[in-house]
Formats: structure tokens, sequence, C-alpha cells
């Protein structure tokens, strides 16, 4: 088991991951429906595409990696898979996952110039992570089971 110092720093670097994904989990669709609003091969384009590959190479799929890595070993060090609150917690972690999953298939159609998904499609999509977050927090810091 972790001492008591070394789990707070392990803590501290999973929270920070956490965080880091989250910023990009929330800009990233945003990007999506500015870029759905300029012309396909435009400069404007061109820069967004930029945009996109840079937050999900040098930020969010990081911080997932860290955040999964650090997240599972506070999970088994502590013994939290016995816990149903923790359960429900994966699962919305699992559903995040499957969300980073899908907003990179949207960047690599954004990055191909073959989307076809309308503005309106991606400000509802930004709001998944939220929800997502929210239930999260709740698990972790109320663990209603």
């Amino acid at each position: 088991m972790l001492s008591g110092q070394a789990y707070l720093w392990v803590k501290s670097i999973h929270v920070i991951a956490v965080l880091s994904w989250m910023a990009g989990m929330l800009y990233l669709p945003r990007l999506f429906v500015y870029h759905t609003q300029v012309e396909k091969g435009s400069e404007a384009s061109e820069k967004f595409k930029i945009m996109e590959r840079r937050l999900l190479k040098a930020i969010m799929t990081p911080a997932m990696v860290v955040s999964w890595v650090l997240g599972l070993w506070i999970a088994i060090e502590y013994g939290m898979f016995s816990q149903p609150w923790f359960h429900v917690k994966l699962a919305m972690v699992v559903a995040m996952t499957a969300s980073h999953l899908f907003l990179i298939r949207c960047k690599n159609d954004f990055a191909a110039d073959r989307n076809t998904r309308p503005e309106k499609f991606f400000r509802v999509l930004n709001e998944v992570p939220t929800l997502l977050m929210i239930v999260i927090v709740i698990m972790v810091i109320v663990k209603p089971w």
C-alpha cells in the first residue's frame, strides 16, 4: 500500500490528469462546432485541423492514459473494486473513454474533409462529458452506496 505522502502525490497527479483530460473533452467538441462553420479546405479549416490534432495528441490522450493508470493503481491499492459506488464511477469513466474515442473518429473525419455531421450535433455532444463528469464527481465525493 502507498505511504501517506506517496498516496497524496499519486492522487494529486491523477486529479491534474483528470482535469486536463476534461478540459480537452469540453473544448474539442466546441472546436468541432466552429469547424463546421468554415469552408472545407479553407485556411480556417486547416488551422482547426491542426488545433484538433494537437489537442488530442499533446493533451487529451496522454491525460486520459495517466488518469486511467493512476486511477486503477489507487483503486487496486485501496480495494475500491468491492465498493458499489466505484462500479458506477468506473462505468462512467469507460463511457468517457468511449466518448474520447468517438471524438478521435470525428477529428479524423474533419482531417479528411469528410465530416457530415451538423453544428447542432457537436453542440449536443459537448454536453456528454459534462454529464458523465457530474456522475463521476458525485460517486467519488458522496459515495452514495
